[in-house]
């Protein structure tokens, strides 16, 4: 589902993780409403089937954020085609499962590098080319401020995030820059896949999740992309430094 409104009529928005899951609904739902989108993630091929999914109004620019030369790259293209930047999505991410016990230093470095030193430098890089008046929504998790078996790097990460959206939109409240968070509850995209052995495991932990969620299932992608469409347009502009935690109640109740 997309949205048929043009909310975001020449606004230039630039986003991580967009060909897959949150971020590709994302994608769709901003592309629908006017944005004209620049798209980075780690793989040439998702990436390039997401472009031609979307037809229009989409840049692709293959890297990885936790290689600052790779962000630099995507920035540079950004102002050599655009010059300017209303909205930063940044919401790529990783995730592993790994309980207390058996976190590895490769673990930590790996999460830590992704989740919050090339979120941040998303952001401060982004920066020079943001108008005043812009909007930057940071994806976090529910995960952040509930205790997960498995989960204790990750959520320590996004609890991270949830700090620095509270940072730098003081920080950037002279600019007229909103900061806000996105928190994703247990939602259907193939990150829970990856979390797994098996399909079968998968399943199982959807089947879970849906059990614990007072609304009785997992979130949809193109939900969450409703919140983030909403957090970079201006039909939220008297919101800053919030979390919008859409996860049907898990982290609520």
């Amino acid at each position: 589902m997309t949205t048929t409104t043009h909310t975001l009529t020449g606004k230039v928005a630039v986003m991580t993780g967009g060909s897959s899951g949150i971020g590709f609904a994302a994608a769709q739902q901003l592309v629908a409403a006017g944005a004209y989108i620049f798209s980075t993630g780690r793989r040439q091929d998702a990436l390039e089937a997401a472009v031609a999914q979307l037809g229009h109004n989409v840049t692709a620019v293959q890297g990885d954020i936790a290689n600052l030369d790779d962000l630099d790259r995507l920035y540079r293209t950004v102002a050599a085609d655009k010059g300017v930047v209303d909205i930063v999505f940044a919401n790529a991410g990783f995730v592993e499962l790994l309980t207390i016990d058996a976190v590895t230093p490769e673990h930590f470095d790996k999460t830590i590098n992704i989740n919050m030193r090339g979120l941040l430098f998303t952001v401060q890089k982004a920066l020079p080319l943001m108008k005043n008046g812009g909007s930057i929504v940071l994806t976090a998790s529910v995960v952040g401020v509930m205790g997960l078996p498995g989960h204790t790097v990750y959520g320590a990460t996004k609890a991270a995030v949830r700090s620095f959206a509270r940072t730098w939109a003081v920080e950037l409240k002279d600019r007229g820059i909103r900061v806000n968070v996105v928190s994703p509850g247990a939602t259907d995209t193939p990150i829970i896949d990856g979390q797994f052995a098996t399909r079968q495991q998968a399943d199982s932990a959807r089947a879970a999740f849906a059990e614990r969620t007072p609304l009785g299932r997992i979130g949809r992608p193109d939900e969450l992309a409703a919140a983030v469409l909403f957090l970079a347009s201006d039909e939220s502009s008297f919101i800053t430094g919030i979390d919008l935690q859409v996860d049907g109640g898990l982290a609520q109740v």
